[in-house]
């Protein structure tokens, strides 16, 4: 027995993610969106995977150019987040109120990202409405050590003001 979509979708609402810009830059144009389905496959070679939603306009600047950029933000950027979110915001404008430097595969890294992990998309699957990003990372720029930005129960939180290690 299927469990139903909203029954899923409100389970899922309880699941923390950090929160990432994902941007992309190519011959078939620029592109950015925001996601919490971003997770690390492994480390030899150095791999991750995002999700996209197929029906996303962006989806197939992503497809067509094979490279992107994972960019993790800090607690203070919950602006940035809704604006990449927004689907009432065109791409140029989206870029415009950030500071952006493309790294080896030339997708934008968010200059303040607190981590930027600049890939070439490997390998693609479809499972439902979405497509699996496995991402191998050519290139890694840290940030500043400062808060990180989540997302859980349908809201922003920042994560690391006071945390210490679980022992």
């Amino acid at each position: 027995m299927m469990i139903d979509t909203h029954e899923f979708r409100n389970g899922m609402a309880m699941l923390t993610g950090a929160v990432n810009v994902i941007t992309t830059a190519g011959a078939d144009g620029l592109a950015g969106f925001t996601a919490t389905a971003v997770c690390s496959v492994t480390d030899q070679p150095p791999t991750l995977l995002v999700c996209m939603n197929r029906s996303s306009y962006a989806h197939r600047f992503f497809t067509a150019n094979g490279v992107l950029c994972v960019n993790l933000l800090g607690g203070d950027q919950q602006d940035l987040s809704g604006l990449f979110a927004d689907r009432n915001v065109s791409m140029e404008e989206r870029f415009q109120r950030a500071r952006w430097q493309a790294l080896a595969t030339g997708s934008p890294a968010l200059d303040d990202a607190l981590a930027s992990f600049d890939c070439r998309i490997a390998q693609i699957h479809d499972v439902g409405s979405h497509s699996i990003f496995y991402c191998e990372v050519e290139q890694m720029r840290q940030g500043d050590q400062r808060p990180g930005l989540v997302y859980f129960n349908r809201n922003y939180h920042r994560v690391g003001d006071e945390s210490r290690a679980a022992g």
